[in-house]
C-alpha cells in the first residue's frame, strides 16, 4: 500500500502535534503541583456515619475565624447539623467543607458561591473558601442521584454577627 506524500506530512505533524501538546500539559501540571487522587481521604462509605468527623455532622469552629462544615450526603438528604436543612456562617470566616456520602454519587454545590464538588462512596469530598458576601445560598445537588433528587436541599446562610 502506497501512502500519498501529503498525507504522511499530515500524519507526521498531526502525531508531532499531539505528542508536544501533551508533554506541555503534563509538565506544567506537574511543575505546578497539580497531581492525581492519592487516595488520603478515603471513607467506609458503609460507616461513614461511625467515622470521624461525620459523627457529628454541622458547623465546628476550629480557630480564631475558622470553621468545618462537616455534612454527610444519603439518600435525597444532606444531614447539616442541628437545623438539618439550614446552617449560618459569619462573614469573612475561612470555611473547611468536609462532605461524604453513605450511598451512591451526589453532587454538592452552594449556588451563587464557587463551591461545587462530587461527592463519591469511599471518598471525602474537601473544599475551602472564604465567604464574602451575605445572603442565604441554597445547597443543591447538582448530579442526579434517584427520583427523589429533588429533595436535597439546604441553606447557607452568611451573616454579619458571628455565631
Amino acid at each position: 500500500m502506497k501512502i500519498h506524500k501529503f498525507e504522511k506530512i499530515w500524519l507526521l505533524f498531526g502525531t508531532g502535534s499531539l505528542i508536544l501538546f501533551l508533554t506541555i500539559v503534563g509538565v506544567q501540571a506537574f511543575s505546578m503541583g497539580n497531581h492525581p487522587p492519592s487516595g488520603h481521604h478515603m471513607i467506609d462509605p458503609e460507616k461513614v456515619k461511625e467515622t470521624a468527623p461525620f459523627t457529628e455532622p454541622g458547623l465546628h469552629k476550629i480557630g480564631e475565624n475558622e470553621y468545618e462544615l462537616v455534612i454527610v450526603a444519603s439518600a435525597f438528604n444532606y444531614d447539616l447539623g442541628e437545623d438539618d436543612k439550614t446552617v449560618t456562617i459569619p462573614k469573612g470566616a475561612k470555611v473547611t467543607y468536609k462532605v461524604a456520602t453513605t450511598d451512591v454519587v451526589h453532587g454538592f454545590s452552594v449556588a451563587g458561591t464557587n463551591v461545587n464538588m462530587i461527592v463519591e462512596p469511599g471518598y471525602v469530598s474537601e473544599l475551602t473558601v472564604t465567604h464574602e458576601k451575605t445572603g442565604k445560598f441554597t445547597v443543591v445537588c447538582n448530579e442526579y442521584c434517584g427520583t427523589g433528587h429533588h429533595m436535597m436541599y439546604g441553606t447557607i446562610e452568611v451573616t454579619d454577627n458571628a455565631k
